[in-house]
Parts: C-alpha cells; sequence; structure tokens
C-alpha cells in the first residue's frame, strides 16, 4: 500500500487528486440521478466506465430510462454530443463519415458522420443490421475512423453509450460477439421503486428534467481525470488475479464460450476507476470483484447445460469469484 506522501507526490506530478476526481465524479453522479431516479448503482458504472475510458451497454426493455440515462451523462459534461438513432435502413457511412466529391474544387472532401463527437449516444443499436453496427468496431477499439484509405482521429474523450432491447423483441439483431467485446461494460436499468416511479410522475410529468440539467464539467477536465486514473497502482498479485479470474471463464464447464484478453485488459481499467472513486491510489481485489459481472457478463456464453438449468451469466460469473483464490500481495 502507498504511503499519504507518496499518494500526495503522484497527485501532484500528475496535476490531478484524488480528491478533484471524486468531487468531479461525485458532481456528475449528482447531476445524472437528478433525471435518473432510484439507480445510483447504475449512475455510478456509468461514471467509472467514463473515467475508464470505456464504452457502455445499456441493456433493458423500453420505457426504463435507457436513453435517458445515456442522454443525462452525455448532457452533465459540457462537450459535443451527438445521437444516433438505429434503425435497419441506417447505413454505415451514416456513423463514420463519406467523402464527397466538391464540384468547386475538384477534389473529394470528408464530410463526418455522427461517429465524431466526445459522446456518441447509439439508441437501440441492435435494431440496425449487422453490417452497420460493424461500422463501430474500430471507433470503438482504436478511436479512428478509416474512410476511402484515409484514417481519421477521434477526439479524447471518446465513450459511446449505446442502448439495446432484448433481443427477443421483434425487429432486432443480436450484436456480434466482435461488437460486445468493445463495451467495457453492459448495465441494465431494471424497473424503478414503487416511490421511484411515483417520484417521476411528480417530476417528468411536466417538462423532462434533461431540459434543465446543466455540465457541471468539460471534456479536457475529464481527460485529463481518465489520463490520472492509468497512474493507479496495481500489484502483480492483483494483475495475477484478473488473469485468473477471465482464464477460469474459458476453463468453466458452465460457459461455452470465455472472456478475451480485451476483457482483462477492460477489468484492469474499470477497476482502476473504481478504486479512485473509492479514495485509493491503488487496486485492491474487492474493485476487481465488484465489476467482475458488469465487465465479463456480456462477453461469455452459457453452456446448454446452463441455460436449462435457468442459470444466467451472472450466476456462473458469482460462483467463479468465490472459487477463484486471491493471490498474496494483491493490496
Amino acid at each position: 500500500m502507498h504511503s499519504g506522501l507518496e499518494t500526495e507526490t503522484s497527485a501532484r506530478r500528475g496535476g490531478t487528486s484524488l480528491e478533484e476526481l471524486r468531487t468531479v465524479a461525485g458532481d456528475i453522479h449528482r447531476a445524472v440521478s437528478s433525471v435518473i431516479e432510484g439507480k445510483g448503482d447504475v449512475v455510478r458504472t456509468a461514471v467509472t466506465v467514463l473515467l475508464a475510458e470505456g464504452h457502455l451497454l445499456i441493456e433493458d426493455v423500453p420505457g426504463v430510462g435507457k436513453t435517458m440515462l445515456a442522454k443525462a451523462l452525455a448532457r452533465s459534461i459540457d462537450c459535443p454530443m451527438r445521437r444516433i438513432q438505429f434503425t435497419p435502413d441506417l447505413l454505415p457511412s451514416d456513423i463514420t463519415g463519406v467523402s464527397v466529391f466538391n464540384q468547386d474544387s475538384r477534389g473529394f472532401e470528408f464530410r463526418p458522420g455522427a461517429i465524431f463527437a466526445n459522446i456518441v449516444v447509439g439508441d437501440e443499436i441492435n435494431r440496425a443490421s449487422p453490417k452497420t453496427q460493424s461500422a463501430l468496431l474500430e471507433c470503438m477499439e482504436e478511436g479512428q475512423v478509416t474512410v476511402d484509405g484515409t484514417t481519421y482521429d477521434l477526439r479524447r474523450p471518446f465513450m459511446v453509450m449505446a442502448t439495446q432491447n432484448p433481443i427477443e423483441m421483434e425487429g432486432t439483431f443480436p450484436l456480434p460477439e466482435a461488437q460486445r467485446d468493445r463495451f467495457m461494460a453492459r448495465i441494465s436499468m431494471g424497473y424503478p421503486t414503487a416511490g421511484a416511479e411515483l417520484d417521476m410522475l411528480d417530476t417528468h410529468g411536466g417538462r423532462s428534467p434533461l431540459e434543465t440539467l446543466r455540465p457541471v464539467t468539460d471534456a479536457s477536465t475529464v481527460q485529463r481525470l481518465a489520463d490520472h486514473v492509468t497512474t493507479l497502482h496495481t500489484s502483480p498479485g492483483l494483475r495475477q488475479y484478473i488473469v485468473d479470474l477471465v482464464s477460469a471463464t474459458r476453463s468453466s464447464s458452465a460457459l461455452r464460450l470465455g472472456a478475451s484478453p480485451r476483457a482483462g485488459l477492460q477489468l484492469l481499467r474499470a477497476s482502476r476507476a473504481h478504486a479512485a472513486l473509492e479514495g485509493r491510489d491503488h487496486v485492491i481485489p474487492e474493485d476487481v470483484a465488484a465489476l467482475v459481472t458488469p465487465v465479463l457478463a456480456h462477453r461469455v456464453l452459457p453452456s446448454a447445460e446452463t441455460q436449462m438449468a435457468h442459470r444466467t451469466t451472472a450466476d456462473v460469473l458469482h460462483d467463479l469469484v468465490r472459487r477463484v483464490p486471491v493471490p498474496t500481495g494483491t493490496r
């Protein structure tokens, strides 16, 4: 464990302190929670993914606030935000952009698509065709877009917040494994409690609370805080713990598809952000365990036996967390 002096020196050298990070994150949390009531854990996960520079998949039935959450988080940050309504007729070029011939200059000009923003809200992503969904792969993994042989960098911070309906619903296409693997975490909104739903009728019955939501920070601050998150200490034992957890998904008979190496990297990044939000300059096993389900559940596939037993991938992951020993030297 680092001493307080080491923490202070590290914060001063990076120009950012854990206190500032928690203050800004708290401001974002309160701003989003003023719109999304009674879902503190969901909002916290969204803020964690933002600071870890990941992408978030919000899956649930219609009408529970998926798009509202994405728009509220985007509006809490003073930065360019674009919304893409995914439909069956949406084209890949609508997302990435297209080269258009200019009669005056007698040459082609690139017209950026909707992906060129700090935060991109993808509404009902699984209503678009797999070909259009795949247009996001390079953007989400490498932070760039390649059109007609030319590569364009996307601005930082860059976050895709996509909503999707359960695949059993009419008019949906299941997300390919490669697409799901690009999302750092998946969350479900769930129905509100009776009290929260009653409050929603009172506060949302007139004007939308999004209309009064004001930014509490800006893109440059979020980027600086995200850079600071990457400096948090992770011991060799802690990294081994992440590898052991990811490897356990590949050898489990309850899963027919385990987590990828990318999953381990994203679990590490998310765990660092979680530790920072807790006010620590180092990651502990509890940070990792808290994020195993949101980070890994959408990347693995249950076996036929698991499905027949009516068990979910979250159930399997909970069992693995209990069984995988924590190596020494993880604190």
